[in-house]
């Protein structure tokens, strides 16, 4: 999938007249491309789209426009960009109550190792196991928001580029046990970046 590039970004006066209608056309397909797994982790697969949104309200929030920094912020989320033959997660642990989430966020220690997409190919099942950033990575606790990506075997990758194989989210630690099938509409979403390559 294309990275976000330079001349995609709008000058903050010029991103104003158009955010509106933006926002609303990306908040629609993040609502598509979201997934709720089990009752303390939700998700949503990243695209060029999903990511731009992000650059532009990170521009505009924190009023940016220095080219350097600019330029960091692109490089910072198109890190969330999936490759080719790839799929990129943002889940974010929902845990309303503090202390319980606190209590939580140490138990989940690890959990971003245990992340992955189970897909239905003609041949069987593919388990493509999620990756993070070591850097990213706590050690005394989980981080409440996980960056994951998900390279898929080239099995996995042709089957849901047809849009039509079931697959599966899962999370398996010793803390928290999740699966969630994948909506018919978040695979067509997610089978035409599987075809942009």
């Amino acid at each position: 999938m294309q990275l976000v590039e330079r001349n995609e970004i709008l000058r903050l006066s010029e991103y104003e007249t158009v955010r509106e209608h933006f926002r609303a056309r990306v908040i629609a397909e993040k609502k598509t491309r979201r997934i709720h797994l089990g009752e303390k982790i939700s998700g949503v697969f990243e695209s060029h789209d999903t990511v731009l949104m992000q650059i532009q309200e990170m521009l505009r929030t924190e009023r940016i426009s220095r080219e350097a920094a600019i330029s960091h912020e692109i490089e910072t989320y198109n890190q969330l960009v999936p490759g080719k033959d790839e799929l990129s997660l943002t889940a974010m642990i929902e845990i309303d109550e503090r202390e319980e989430r606190e209590k939580f966020l140490v138990d989940a220690t690890g959990i971003e190792k245990t992340f992955s997409v189970v897909v239905t190919t003609p041949n069987g099942e593919e388990k493509c196991t999620g990756v993070w950033e070591e850097a990213r990575v706590l050690e005394d606790r989980a981080s409440a928001v996980l960056y994951l990506k998900f390279p898929l075997t080239a099995a996995a990758a042709e089957a849901m580029r047809t849009g039509k194989a079931p697959a599966t989210l899962m999370v398996d630690h010793a803390a928290y046990k999740a699966r969630a099938e994948i909506a018919p509409a978040t695979l067509t979403s997610l089978a035409e970046d599987l075809r942009e390559g």
